[in-house]
């Protein structure tokens, strides 16, 4: 399996500024309704059903998705193979197989790719979770310190040394694999403890004990390290809140949501959260809820709780998940009714579109990272089924982020007299308030335009630098800075290591 990786997005800025080309068109999904296809169905090998199914997240491994089952075996499966229309489910899985272990003797209830996708990691019933090298198929190292079942794995958005996992027993944990002990288990697997730990995330203060000694619902079930590098959200099935913590102090909850905000306490704790999921840019938030509902959060507009929510697919397990998409305009989900849901996310009052091929609830769904449109279903009838987008792919059709300019200031005489010709061919033109570019001569368009050769005084320069008015707006407007090149490449340090508690500007909730 080749491992590879991508470009990253400042690499793609500095070409792009170095050499001015035009920016590559963005593929997504076009139509919804008729256009999802089913390419074929992978058969369970083992005596459990699949837990989890993950595509690799990174470009040339981005087909390859991993499957792990209720026996504790982890697969990968080949989803560019071609699936034969009359082979069965099992032959499917033999062609399309990669590699295929037995990772813990429990079942394996999350996957989780890091270090481009040389290793994965995986939470397991037996309350530990494992890293292994995929091209050797061995075990490096295995993370002990819970006491429940862990639920939910996922990696720091830039360093893939750090992890959050959620656990069945009530807690969450930070674990950094730099700090590797020195003990090892008989099998010479390194054991590595926690660097932090919060117990009763989603417990309430009030909670009492049930008859017969057991302790209230207070199970983990999802966990997400967001995009600003220092904040984590947590859901359990306790309740259907959403927590977020800075990771820098964790005694408190900086902030929460929940889809019933005016609720009573009692009325919030009758359904649970089944999972969460954020698409690639981090701005929003999926939560899946035990209510048949699906909501989601904008990050930074938490304290107004769900933007939309979506209906239609029955969520009466929490092993049904739910997953938006990279691009964050659809959002699929599994069903305990055999079916698999797609919502466009722009268009959350529309029937959803049913994907029906599997004879039991659907449970883990994922959406390929760079094979746009490209899905995957599992579900209880020991099948996992890849899905596709006809129009996946359109490079045909212009969006407006397709073409990007790019802006050259002109300053003093120049910047007015250039200023002056254009109002006055806007006043001749006014009466067409959307000028077309089909009239425009092609040949004179492509012709280049000469800069002037403008130069500023040294002394001009520190004079223009050392406007009192220019830094006092530039530091009471950190939005606007925040769209400069050279602040997305070197923000300043105002604009440094943001959290959502800097955007909330809430107080710190004791609970």
């Amino acid at each position: 399996m080749d491992i590879s990786k991508p470009q990253s997005f400042f690499q793609d800025i500095r070409s792009r500024e170095l050499h001015g080309f035009r920016a590559p068109k963005r593929p997504y999904i076009n139509g919804l309704a008729s256009d999802f296809y089913e390419i074929g169905a992978i058969a369970a090998e083992h005596n459990g059903p699949p837990m989890a199914i993950s595509f690799g997240k990174t470009c040339k491994n981005s087909h390859i998705v991993a499957m792990s089952d209720e026996d504790g075996y982890l697969s990968l499966f080949d989803t560019r193979r071609k699936f034969s229309a009359s082979a069965s489910f099992q032959e499917n899985a033999d062609k399309t197989k990669v590699c295929d272990w037995v990772a813990h003797q429990n079942a394996v209830f999350d996957v989780c790719w890091i270090k481009d996708d040389s290793q994965i990691m995986t939470a397991s019933g037996d309350q530990t979770i494992k890293v292994w090298d995929i091209q050797e198929k061995k075990c490096t190292a295995i993370l002990m310190g819970h006491t429940g079942s862990v639920k939910s794995l996922c990696p720091h958005p830039t360093n893939p040394e750090i992890i959050v996992s959620g656990s069945r027993d009530g807690s969450f944990a930070l674990w950094d694999m730099r700090c590797n002990s020195s003990s090892k288990n008989i099998h010479g697997e390194i054991a590595i403890c926690s660097t932090a730990v919060v117990k009763g995330a989603h417990l309430f203060p009030r909670a009492k004990r049930l008859r017969r000694g057991k302790a209230a619902s207070m199970s983990i079930t999802s966990v997400l390290y967001l995009k600003d590098e220092v904040s984590i959200a947590t859901a359990g099935a306790v309740d259907s809140i959403v927590k977020f913590w800075d990771t820098r102090s964790l005694k408190n909850v900086v902030t929460q949501t929940s889809p019933h905000l005016e609720s009573t306490e009692k009325e919030r704790r009758l359904h649970g959260i089944t999972s969460l999921s954020q698409d690639l840019n981090g701005v929003f938030i999926s939560a899946s809820c035990m209510d048949n509902r699906i909501y989601l959060y904008n990050v930074l507009q938490l304290q107004k709780g769900p933007m939309q929510s979506f209906s239609g697919c029955r969520i009466e397990s929490f092993f049904v998940k739910s997953i938006i998409s990279p691009d964050a305009a659809h959002i699929l989900s599994g069903s305990s009714d055999g079916n698999a849901y797609i919502w466009q996310v722009n268009k959350p009052q529309e029937d959803p579109v049913i994907l029906k091929s599997h004879d039991g609830e659907v449970t883990a769904v994922d959406w390929s990272h760079f094979e746009v449109g490209k899905m995957a279903t599992s579900s209880d009838d020991f099948t996992v089924r890849i899905w596709n987008s006809q129009n996946s792919y359109c490079p045909s059709t212009t969006s407006p982020s397709v073409i990007r300019r790019r802006v050259m200031a002109i300053p003093g005489a120049e910047c007015r007299k250039l200023l002056m010709n254009e109002s006055m061919h806007t006043s001749k033109d006014s009466g067409n308030l959307c000028p077309s570019d089909d009239g425009l001569d092609e040949s004179s368009s492509r012709k280049p335009i000469k800069m002037p050769k403008i130069s500023t005084p040294q002394s001009q320069k520190k004079q223009s630098m050392a406007d009192s008015d220019f830094i006092e707006t530039f530091e009471k407007t950190p939005e606007a800075a925040l769209q400069s090149p050279s602040s997305v490449l070197n923000p300043p340090s105002s604009l440094k290591r943001k959290t959502i508690r800097d955007y909330f500007g809430v107080p710190t909730l004791n609970l």
